[in-house]
Formats: structure tokens, sequence, C-alpha cells
């Protein structure tokens, strides 16, 4: 089967396209001339040229495929102008839909996120029902990756055979740019976490993701969301368990969330407003900490037959990973 996907030089992208071509499936991948290809040299894909902005570089890329991996995003914490996150999150995923539509594809899978969805106010794991509203989405991120899954839920309306995965927070091997979590695993290796705020996440290993997408498209029910996420962790949680792997001390200091507010708002406006670079603490990073983003993934558990590896071994690829390229 031909398989259209963006985002394959991504984090979670890169994953799935080598998992498409190792289940035979033909990959065409759209690319912008920009993006690095490292995290796909030694991938047998059909690379094109083309851009999220661009409906006719969609168009011909997907020609003649049978299933849509809608994976691209532009993920930052830190974002100097939201008009451009929201022109590739949000109209660059009503572009792919409605290529996709047009072209009388058989399944849409759409990535998500968790930041999408609600949180339980006494910190319980929120579910994909938790009701939740775009005043309660935290930074631009959130703000379009909330209005792009409305995009999704339209087209749905309209007879397009979506299903939507909202993946937590995946680690790994192979996050090149790297993202905001693989960010704090890079810190922390080099020596730069010197406390923590009392927080928490769920981790999830990013090849677990990979193989949710494709039981997403292969037995998720069009219309439904699904939690791609394992365990839910407290970052002190996390950083003991990356002590253990590196023998690097773990940040033992507590910082109130105060405390982190006000030096994150210095901090931004000495970096990002003055200086025109990005803080070592993005605002909306630490405003998002404020609330633990434990989710339950046991829908997809059930539905999706979601693996649950073990977060452990996911950590330690990434360890491994950032080393091996000169991250650390």
């Amino acid at each position: 089967m031909r398989v259209f996907l963006t985002g394959a030089t991504g984090f979670v992208g890169s994953h799935l396209a080598r998992l498409l071509v190792q289940r035979g499936h033909e990959v065409a991948c759209l690319v912008r001339p920009s993006s690095r290809l490292q995290n796909l040299s030694d991938v047998p894909l059909d690379i094109l040229p083309g851009d999220l902005r661009d409906p006719y570089s969609i168009h011909a890329a997907m020609t003649g495929c049978q299933t849509v991996y809608h994976c691209a995003a532009d993920y930052r914490l830190w974002c100097p102008k939201p008009d451009e996150m929201h022109a590739i999150n949000v109209s660059g995923t009503r572009n792919v839909l409605e290529t996709s539509y047009a072209l009388g594809v058989e399944r849409v899978v759409y990535t998500s996120t968790v930041g999408c969805l609600g949180l339980n106010p006494d910190g319980s794991p929120a579910n994909e029902e938790t009701p939740t509203s775009i005043d309660k989405m935290v930074g631009p991120y959130k703000r379009s990756k909330f209005l792009a899954e409305r995009e999704a839920e339209r087209w749905i309306k309209k007879g397009l055979p979506v299903v939507i995965v909202n993946p937590s927070t995946p680690v790994g091997d192979g996050d090149i740019k790297p993202t905001p979590t693989g960010k704090i695993i890079v810190d922390f290796l080099r020596g730069k976490m010197f406390g923590y705020v009392e927080t928490g996440m769920n981790l999830i290993d990013v090849r677990d993701v990979a193989e949710g997408h494709l039981s997403a498209a292969e037995r998720g029910r069009v219309g439904e969301k699904y939690i791609l996420g394992n365990q839910n962790l407290l970052l002190k949680e996390i950083f003991g368990r990356l002590s253990n792997l590196t023998g690097i001390p773990s940040p033992t200091l507590r910082v109130p969330f105060w405390f982190a507010i006000a030096f994150a708002r210095l901090e931004n406006f000495w970096t990002g407003r003055l200086r025109h670079r990005e803080p070592l603490a993005p605002l909306e990073g630490v405003r998002m900490s404020r609330h633990k983003m434990w989710f339950d993934s046991s829908k997809a558990r059930r539905e999706l037959e979601l693996p649950q590896s073990p977060v452990d071994g996911a950590l330690e690829r990434a360890v491994s990973w950032f080393k091996q390229h000169g991250y650390v």
C-alpha cells in the first residue's frame, strides 16, 4: 500500500516512517527543502518536496495514496511569531484534510497532542472525554493544536474517515531537534538542572507511539480520539531515573511555582525580547508545569492494543543517542 506521511523528518514521524517501511508500505513523504534528513538517511522513502502551506504540493505528493498520516507540526514552547505556527499547525492541517477529502483516501490518522485535552482539577489522570476549552490552552502551540483538532472534527462531519491520536510525552532515540522534552534530558546530561518544579508528565516510548499510529489506521474507529501514553511520573521521578542510568546526581532543590514563573518572566524578557534568543526556560513551558500532565491511555490499550514498553528503556536510548550525536 502507498501511504502519505507528513513530518517524516521529525521525532515521531521518523520512527513512523521506519515502521511503515518495515511493514511493507511504500511511503511518500512531504518534506520541506530546508528540513534535515539525517533521521531518514538509511530508510527507502519517496521524498517529495513541498510545504503544508502549499496545497498544490500536498496534492501532487498525496495522489495515489490510500492512507494519510499527518504528523507534521511546529512544536516549540518559545514562539516569537505565533502567526507562522498557526499557518503550519492549523491552516496546514486544513490543507492536508481538504486534499485527503478531494482525493478520496481510505483513512487519515491525524497526530494531535494530549496538550489539547482537558485536565482534572484534582490531578487524577485525564482521558479523551475530559472537558476543556480554548481559553485553557496555554501558549501558541497548544492553542494552534487545539484549533487544528477542531479542523479534524469538522472534516469528520463531512465524511472524511479520520482517526485522531493524542501522544503524551514520547522519549527515545532520534529526537533530532530536540523536542522540549528532549531538551530537558539534554540539559540534565549537561548538568544544567539545579532544581525542579512539582509537576508531572506521562511518558511513552516513541516506538510505541509509532505502533499506535499504525494501529489507529488499521483498528481505530473513525471520529474517535486515542491517547497514546504509558506511565505517569513526577518530574522528580524522571530525573531520578535519568540519574540511575547515568550516575549524574538528580537535582534536590524543589523550586516553588511562584519563583519559577518570576524567573521565567525576567529571563524571557531579557533573552527572548531583548536578545532575540530562545530562553533557557520558555515562559509557556513554566506555565504548563503548574499542572500535572497525567493521562489515562486505557482506551488505546484496549482498542488499539497500544504497546507499553518500559519507559526506562526509552530513556536509556535517548541518553545514548544524545551522547553519540554530540548533544552532550
